[in-house]
Parts: structure tokens; sequence; C-alpha cells
């Protein structure tokens, strides 16, 4: 594990959701309201003075890091969510889980043609639902400038994997293993 401010302010919950993992829990640096400043600060300062139409948030917690983006960054603000959660009519994308197959939607009319998008989520693991989201926006029309996570799993993968779809991963921190 890093020894950074970040790390200092994210609590580690063994065993959940279940056996063997590691949860790493944001919601102890949200309530710091200088470590949450910091970290919104430290995801938007690449893209500061570049004309980002949408930063795009990942359910739940993307929505939060991300709707402070979007405030900071002066842009509108676009869920991605679980099936069945947006009103509108919708593009879905699969993606694979560790067993089976999940999705992820969002609205067909959120993003316009040529629009620059940061997308946001809270922690990369294995990178699949990041790729679905990717994948989302390119097929709403959208160019993703970058992929921002709070945390990073190197070990599993996932900021790799976005990486090779040919975006810069913006991580504030990093945590070995799973």
């Amino acid at each position: 594990m890093n020894d950074n401010w970040a790390t200092s302010r994210i609590r580690t919950i063994p065993d959940f959701p279940k056996p063997g993992i590691q949860f790493r829990d944001i919601t102890t640096l949200l309530s710091d309201p200088l470590g949450f400043r910091k970290a919104v600060d430290e995801l938007v300062q690449h893209y500061v003075g570049v004309q980002i139409d949408k930063v795009v948030g990942i359910e739940a917690r993307g929505f939060i890091i991300g709707g402070a983006m979007a405030h900071q960054l002066t842009t509108g603000f676009v869920p991605i969510r679980k099936p069945g959660k947006l009103p509108h009519r919708v593009i879905s994308e699969k993606y694979e889980l560790e067993y089976g197959t999940d999705s992820l939607e969002i609205h067909e009319d959120a993003i316009a043609s040529g629009d620059l998008v940061l997308l946001v989520d809270d922690l990369i693991a294995t990178g699949g639902t990041a790729e679905a989201a990717v994948k989302l926006i390119r097929a709403s029309g959208g160019k993703v400038a970058a992929a921002c996570f709070i945390i990073d799993l190197p070990d599993l993968g996932g900021s790799e994997l976005i990486r090779n779809m040919g975006l810069e991963v913006i991580t504030l921190c990093e945590f070995e293993g799973g």
C-alpha cells in the first residue's frame, strides 16, 4: 500500500462483501472535507482549461466524485447505471464478472457525437465495469479523454486493460493485491 494522503483516509474492511475480499471504503475519504476536496482537485487538475463536455460517473460512488468534478470543470454530469434504473431510452453494454455477466446503461441522448468525456469511478480492479463504460461512451459518439479513479488495484489488471484501449488512466493511490 502506498503511504500517501489518500491511502491514509481510506478504510479497509476485510472479508466484505465476501471472504477474502479487502474492501477499500472511500466513505472515510469523502467524509473528510479536506480529503474530499483534495481528491477532486487532483483528479481534475490534468483537465483544467480543457473543454471537457461531460463527466460520466459509474454507479454509485462514481456519481459522488464525478458530480464534484463536473462542478469544478463547469460541465455536465452523466450517470452510467445498472439495468432498469434510467427512465429514458438507453444503450446497454454487457461485461464479464467472475461468475456470469452484468450490464450497464446510459441514456441514448446523454452524450453528443464528438463530446470529450472524463470517465470517473471510485476504484478500478479488473476493469470490466470501466471497459463497458468506455464502450458505452464510444457507442454514444463520445471521445474519452481519460478514466479517473481514486484507487487502483494494479495487481488485478484493470488499469492496464483501460490503457490498452488507448486511454490515460488517472488514479490517486494504489493498493497491492485485490
